[in-house]
């Protein structure tokens, strides 16, 4: 039996992927991974993920990203609620907070977060969180709130990791974990998650695995490589390759797949 694999979060709007969306869909499918969550970071990059959602037959997100919490209309909202009315929408993101870049002043950042948790939490859908050197703010946030969701490309030390799992979120693992400099921390923790709250994605085109052989020219990193992820994963944890796949694929479904149509 072949193994499927599912990508829990791809940036198929970046730049990096114009013109060639089709050809990494096809190589992803022939990977076998055969969903992904598409990313959308701001209302007019999640109006464009939901329309590749329906094209290619994928699900997406809609949130404001940290990054672009300054450049948030008045009416983002609203917006968002509309987006999040699709059934390919189906969780509120990427959103939270980041303190390493401050790409935006933090306190828009954690207003703008802190909006978008209410709206997640009226609307009983989950969210896909980035949280990069916030731990503190990040933690005071969702103790506000009663949402369910991701923690997406976990980065963070044992005293976050236990957070977010006590909390209930699930965790993201990405190719950090294959940097054997960067990822050294995330490579001991990998083997706490427990199995019902491991999600594996790539988030492509960033991160390309740096353990994966050969890599390409391009060194853009794509949805098909989230197999060297799964790998890497499935050593650390002292599990097989098609275990990790499987229990990521279970969960991706009962976070995001509830109220979507199983094909």
């Amino acid at each position: 039996m072949t193994t499927r694999y599912i990508d829990a979060g791809v940036n198929l709007t970046s730049s990096q992927f114009d013109e060639i969306c089709d050809d990494v869909v096809v190589r992803a499918k022939q990977a076998g991974v055969d969903n992904m969550l598409l990313i959308g970071s701001n209302v007019a990059d999640a109006t464009q993920s939901l329309h590749f959602a329906r094209h290619y037959g994928f699900v997406s997100t809609a949130g404001i990203h940290p990054h672009n919490a300054k450049d948030a209309s008045s009416d983002y909202v609203a917006q968002l609620c509309q987006l999040l009315s699709q059934p390919e929408v189906v969780a509120v993101g990427e959103c939270g907070l980041d303190f390493n870049r401050d790409f935006s002043p933090r306190p828009l950042q954690i207003k703008v977060f802190a909006e978008q948790l209410s709206l997640a939490q009226q609307l009983n859908m989950p969210v896909y969180l980035h949280e990069r050197d916030a731990f503190d703010s990040m933690s005071t946030a969702l103790e506000q709130v009663n949402i369910h969701g991701v923690l997406h490309c976990f980065t963070g030390d044992t005293t976050a990791l236990e957070f977010y799992l006590n909390y209930g979120l699930m965790i993201g693992i990405t190719g950090w974990v294959c940097d054997e400099r960067r990822g050294a921390q995330l490579q001991q923790l990998v083997p706490l998650i427990p199995d019902d709250k491991l999600l594996i994605e790539t988030d492509a085109p960033y991160l390309l695995p740096r353990t994966l052989k050969p890599k390409p020219k391009s060194r853009r990193n794509e949805p098909a490589f989230v197999t060297e992820v799964v790998r890497q994963v499935a050593m650390l944890r002292g599990q097989t390759v098609e275990h990790v796949a499987q229990i990521s694929h279970d969960n991706f479904n009962r976070l995001f797949m509830t109220e979507v149509e199983l094909e």
